[in-house]
């Protein structure tokens, strides 16, 4: 064979190697991101699930102080609040800002993969979670001002107040917890689409 045919033979033999060249590379970003994303999923719903037994407890604890009118247990309880309402506020902090992160990723995704429905989606849904992270954030600051002016009152209407507001707080795990749920199941379609297109 000559010189000249081997290397034309070579160069038609190459020519599919190098097209899908980005292809594996592609996929093992995406995949790669997706496991990252569900791993995130799972520590989320741990500490949601975990979260939410500790401040419904806490409402517990409350309700329980208050009807026999220990003020002793009423205080501890209140303590243990200041110190789940200090959490959360560093933990919704650290979650908005990996929420931003996201939108942020996956808006250069849309611009990079040529504007694909599903890369819009994402990062729909990526802004989304990042805005209900926000108002999270500015409801769970918004309880924590009105209880640190309530703590350590124990006149009826400040006690009906304080409970109302630890209330506020389960409702508030509850939803973060239903939201966890919806972006696991979106993160688990988003790695069953990029499984397929690769």
């Amino acid at each position: 064979m000559s010189k000249s045919k081997w290397l034309l033979a070579t160069m038609a033999l190459s020519l599919p190697v190098l097209a899908h060249a980005g292809g594996p590379r592609g996929n093992n970003h995406e995949q790669s991101r997706d496991r990252q994303e569900l791993r995130q999923d799972a520590r989320e719903t741990r500490d949601d699930h975990q979260d939410l037994r500790q401040v419904e407890s806490l409402l517990s604890r409350y309700d329980s102080a208050r009807g026999r009118a220990a003020r002793r247990d009423l205080l501890q309880v209140e303590e243990d609040l200041r110190r789940y309402v200090s959490s959360e506020l560093n933990e919704t902090r650290r979650e908005l800002s990996q929420d931003k992160q996201e939108a942020r990723s996956s808006a250069r995704e849309v611009r990079h993969d040529g504007n694909r429905y599903d890369d819009r989606k994402d990062h729909r849904d990526d802004v989304r979670d990042a805005r209900q992270e926000a108002r999270a954030l500015q409801q769970t600051r918004s309880i924590s001002q009105e209880l640190n002016n309530l703590y350590g009152r124990m006149d009826s209407g400040s006690l009906s107040r304080k409970r109302m507001l630890i209330a506020d707080l389960v409702q508030l795990a509850r939803t973060e917890t239903a939201q966890n749920r919806q972006e696991t199941r979106e993160d688990r379609r988003e790695a069953r689409e990029d499984s397929r297109r690769y």
